[in-house]
């Protein structure tokens, strides 16, 4: 009888710690590039995202390979965009889509100075630490 009931229950066990290791939050780092440049200055905690008013380029958002030289940009994910207006600190939609790109320029117009543009994963298996660039 043990022989019998051990083996479902090997297998019970096996099948619960897959799916609870599978279903962790936030395991793959990405960034917001623009073009091929990552936006953000450093991968750390004190770090800064800044983008000129003017600038040009496709924007994503990608998982990186981090190493103790660089991030190297891996594959696009889903984000959406919001805007923090930044004489109100009001959060608001850019677009109810979600997109994998878009250019920068049809969100920068919808932007002034001061004004973070913030990215939103649409995965909670994406950690996006730097979610916040500032529009300079």
């Amino acid at each position: 009888m043990k022989k019998s009931l051990l083996s479902p229950l090997l297998a019970a066990g096996v099948c619960l710690t897959t799916l609870a290791i599978a279903q962790q939050p936030f395991t793959n780092c990405a960034a917001a590039f623009v073009g091929n440049k990552m936006v953000v200055d450093s991968y750390t905690p004190k770090a800064h995202c800044q983008l000129s008013g003017k600038a040009t380029g496709l924007l994503t958002v990608q998982t990186v390979e981090l190493s103790s030289t660089q991030a190297k940009a891996v594959d696009k994910i889903d984000f959406k965009v919001a805007i923090r207006d930044k004489a109100t600190g009001t959060l608001h939609l850019f677009s109810g889509e979600t997109y994998k790109q878009l250019p920068v320029q049809d969100v920068l117009t919808a932007c002034k100075k001061g004004d973070h543009i913030v990215l939103l994963t649409v995965d909670n298996h994406y950690a996006l630490p730097h979610n916040e660039i500032v529009v300079q």
